[in-house]
């Protein structure tokens, strides 16, 4: 079935390319790339296409390439092959897919051989599309992180051009944030009747995929979060746990959301865990009102930090002053992750990238303990779509490391941290927009605030 687009997001699409071309004298070819296959050709993976192709192309299309070079756009694909119908169904033609996103002309995937000359272009990352790139360009693509000469040009050219976010593309998030609220507060009901981690990720997933959208990214569903990105979901649940949920939709066109809740099995938070709790979230809401323009990132995950380390004193848990704690990166015992990251067209968004769209031109991820996981570092803007997701973590890795312990034996009370031994991880996510005068937070919908938590578990 032909996926269509609106005049709006057609308008916008327009604008993007007008904004690539503008930054660039020399054509520019995106692959869209193919569906990787599990163990034998037939059994392929779902199809996603490239995030910059859909960026600019707007819908996914398979083995598909783009050529953008003023106000002009060429689609260059191949038509289905005989056999298509027959296991997949009628399939758009190739022109009627270039009238659908807005292209100038159709050609073969053959014929852009002939107007490969002089362009710029990203590597793909599936290897059978790489060497099929290779071989029509004439040239090996080296990874962007390694591009340089125009290709090098193109990449800081598609990080200014999707560094904020249009209407078009806000409004795909808002449907993307919609569908994921809907899923964490049914994910939340269906705790007083699970017994595993799996069928809480069952429900949570059922609604994505009933809203015919699918996982922005792997779901973290885990009474482990301690272990950042844990991806396995066979513990059983009990009462005194806490089961953190890290789960976004993506919308048909790409564009994610990223949300995270914590909340006790049993419906009540325990007095430990709700002071922990408290703690976490003081932090996220104290980033949120600190998002404006102009606001350097990192000086939002150090207020994070500052917070952090600020109400573990207040809990007897570290020693000291905030500031000092994380001037030793003491605090990172606890928080070891960044505050979030850009979100887009990916969950983390340009990250294909490597850290030439996080980090501002100049600037390099630091050798701290505290600051080394930092996924973004420049001034905020206008449009920009970021996460906030202060945490607190027990991680065997770290609290029992002899080197660590020996560090930070002055700062840390481990004592009294043995009281909390039922708080494996708290996180603590919500996806803002930075608008002109401060900040609108997309995920307001879902609350986390503890006591709602404690209601939406409870189905009150």
């Amino acid at each position: 079935m032909l996926q269509s687009l609106t005049a709006d997001q057609l308008t916008a699409l327009h604008a993007r390319r007008k904004c690539l071309t503008s930054l660039v004298d020399f054509p520019v070819l995106l692959w869209s790339g193919g569906s990787p296959s599990r163990n034998f050709p037939a059994n392929r993976y779902p199809f996603r296409a490239s995030s910059h192709f859909l960026f600019f192309a707007g819908i996914p299309i398979v083995n598909a390439v783009i050529r953008l070079e003023g106000d002009r756009l060429d689609l260059f694909m191949d038509e289905p092959g005989p056999g298509a119908a027959l296991w997949h169904g009628p399939e758009p033609t190739r022109d009627e897919l270039a009238d659908t996103i807005g292209a100038d002309s159709a050609f073969p995937l053959a014929a852009l051989a002939d107007k490969a000359e002089g362009a710029a272009t990203l590597a793909v990352q599936s290897p059978n599309a790489g060497h099929r790139q290779a071989d029509i360009l004439g040239r090996t693509v080296a990874q962007p992180t390694q591009a340089n000469g125009i290709d090098g040009q193109l990449v800081r050219a598609l990080v200014q051009a999707r560094l904020t976010q249009d209407e078009a593309s806000l409004e795909e998030m808002r449907r993307a944030v919609d569908v994921s609220i809907a899923a964490h507060e049914f994910g939340m009901a269906a705790t007083a009747y699970a017994e595993t981690e799996a069928e809480v990720r069952s429900a949570m997933e059922g609604v994505l995929l009933g809203h015919n959208m699918t996982m922005a990214y792997n779901s973290i569903v885990t009474v482990h979060g301690e272990v950042l990105h844990n991806e396995v979901y066979h513990h059983p649940l009990a009462p005194a746990d806490l089961l953190l949920a890290d789960v976004g939709a993506e919308t048909q066109s790409g564009w994610a959301a990223d949300i995270t809740r914590t909340w006790p099995v049993s419906g009540k938070f325990s007095s430990t865990q709700r002071d922990l709790y408290d703690v976490t979230l003081a932090a996220h809401d104290a980033c949120i009102a600190a998002v404006k323009p102009g606001v350097e990132y990192q000086d939002i995950h150090l207020l994070a930090c500052e917070k952090i380390a600020a109400g573990l004193v207040d809990l007897g848990i570290l020693k000291g002053k905030a500031e000092d704690l994380v001037d030793q990166d003491a605090h990172t015992l606890f928080f070891p992750h960044g505050v979030g990251h850009l979100l887009g067209l990916d969950v983390h968004d340009m990250e294909d990238l490597g850290d030439l769209a996080g980090y501002a031109e100049g600037r390099e991820r630091s050798d701290r303990f505290g600051l080394g996981y930092l996924r973004l570092n420049r001034p905020l803007q206008t449009g920009m779509v970021v996460t906030i997701e202060p945490g607190f973590y027990q991680v065997p890795a770290l609290l029992h490391n002899p080197a660590l312990r020996e560090k930070y034996v002055e700062a840390v009370n481990w004592e009294r941290l043995a009281d909390f031994a039922d708080v494996r991880g708290i996180r603590i996510e919500d996806d803002v927009l930075v608008t002109e005068t401060g900040a609108e937070v997309l995920t307001a919908n879902l609350p986390c605030e503890a006591e709602a938590i404690e209601a939406l578990v409870a189905g009150t």
